[in-house]
């Protein structure tokens, strides 16, 4: 549990990967390196777009179909589009966050909502198109902050991304704690990191 002395910075993460079961299909995705390794340092800011929008728990798969650069979101078996929706909504949901002077992102690789690279986008017969796409929630997100640091879980795995990933965080950190904060928190943070990568899980 954090020291209720330090001061944490805030990053927003997809809500499933914090283990909330939230998925389509009722269940999570559940990090250990972003619940047990950045856990202690962060206060997240969960957010799952599809539940937000009122989609239930559980649901039918979502998919990105159409051109790649405009994609739409449509339910798999009805045809339901959705993407009017999830654009209203991501567009608020991003100034709200905005507001909020989130330090980076954590999304959900993949996700129709909120992958943020190689999505697969389906062309109208139900094959999957030659382009993938991006997430309508990560790229409205990217569109409002593009300053903020911003990765899927997935590439996070990858030492060398992830270790890039914690420095832009630490950077967004310097502007909003005072020097001694930012001292301490980047203290914690690097020796925590550094144990991690001497000993992945």
């Amino acid at each position: 549990m954090p020291n209720p002395g330090h001061r944490n910075v805030r990053l927003g993460v997809s809500a499933c990967l914090l283990g909330q079961a939230v998925r389509y299909d009722g269940g999570h995705k559940r990090d250990s390196f972003l619940t047990e390794t950045l856990g202690p340092f962060v206060e997240w800011v969960p957010v799952c777009p599809e539940v937000e929008i009122g989609l239930p728990i559980p649901r039918t798969p979502i998919r990105l179909v159409g051109a790649a650069r405009a994609p739409r979101l449509v339910v798999e078996t009805t045809g339901d589009d959705l993407t009017e929706r999830m654009r209203r909504y991501a567009s608020a949901k991003a100034r709200e966050l905005e507001a909020l002077g989130l330090c980076g992102y954590v999304l959900k690789s993949g996700s129709p909502s909120c992958g943020l690279l190689g999505v697969p986008v389906y062309r109208e017969d139900g094959e999957r198109s030659s382009g993938d796409g991006r997430g309508l929630f990560a790229a409205a997100l990217a569109e409002r902050l593009p300053a903020l640091p911003i990765e899927e879980e997935g590439r996070l795995a990858n030492p060398v991304v992830q270790r890039n990933f914690i420095e832009r965080v630490l950077a967004a950190a310097g502007r909003v704690l005072d020097r001694e904060q930012f001292i301490e928190y980047q203290a914690r943070v690097t020796e925590a990191l550094a144990a991690h990568l001497a000993n992945p899980a």
